[in-house]
């Protein structure tokens, strides 16, 4: 099995430094480039190809969430893990939007890092709960367009998303549903297909925007 390609793109060297030292130490991980500003972040990727970049929303010349959307636009693009801090980026929403995989506290534990990697290189993401409770508060302030559609799918489907938007596992709406948990995949694969998009964390996304889910529900 080869490496996992890691890019580091933060502004501050001590950051990118305590990253480096944590993930060295990993035999499956290899970084292949560091970044200061999202400009540089874009260019490494398109240089270094890797599997997975950490992102720091706040960055100069270049932002975290505009460099999310050029580096997830391009052909075989990296998966996205924006780094923030303890209290979530109101931004960081935009960063979802634009690509993003999920989220990385900037002071989670070791081991929370190395297997957040690892999940979204396998295709994963991640979305712990105090984040997901964050965003949902953000909705809430922002409120849906009523543009955006989720057409197209079953109604059992729309039920896997509306589920999948309240944070279950695969194993809890197996459950809920009183189905397999590989059919919960299988509902789950076909509402990204359907729906053009890229993870768990852009189907959250959308049934927030479309009104399928509101906050409180």
């Amino acid at each position: 099995m080869n490496g996992i390609r890691v890019v580091l793109a933060d502004d501050q060297p001590l950051v990118r430094a305590g990253l480096r030292m944590i993930l060295e130490t990993e035999t499956d991980i290899e970084i292949v480039g560091e970044a200061a500003t999202g400009a540089e972040a874009v260019g490494i990727c398109q240089q270094q190809q890797p599997d997975v970049v950490l992102m720091d929303v706040r960055m100069p010349e270049m932002d975290g969430i505009e460099a999310t959307r050029l580096v997830t636009a391009a052909a075989n693009p990296p998966r996205v893990l924006v780094l923030t801090t303890f209290d979530l980026d109101e931004i960081v929403y935009d960063a979802l939007r634009a690509g993003a995989s999920g989220f990385l506290l900037k002071d989670a534990p070791e081991e929370r890092l190395t297997t957040a990697i690892r999940v979204v290189a396998d295709g994963g993401s991640l979305f712990a709960p105090s984040v997901t409770r964050r965003l949902i508060e953000e909705f809430a302030s922002r409120g849906h367009s009523g543009q955006v559609h989720v057409d197209g799918l079953t109604e059992r489907e729309v039920e896997v998303l509306r589920l999948v938007a309240r944070g279950l596992s695969n194993a809890e709406i197996g459950s809920e549903l009183f189905i397999s948990e590989n059919t919960v995949k299988t509902h789950v694969a076909r509402v990204l297909m359907k729906l053009g998009l890229r993870d768990r964390v852009q189907a959250v996304v959308r049934a927030y925007e479309s009104g399928l889910v509101r906050p409180g529900d």
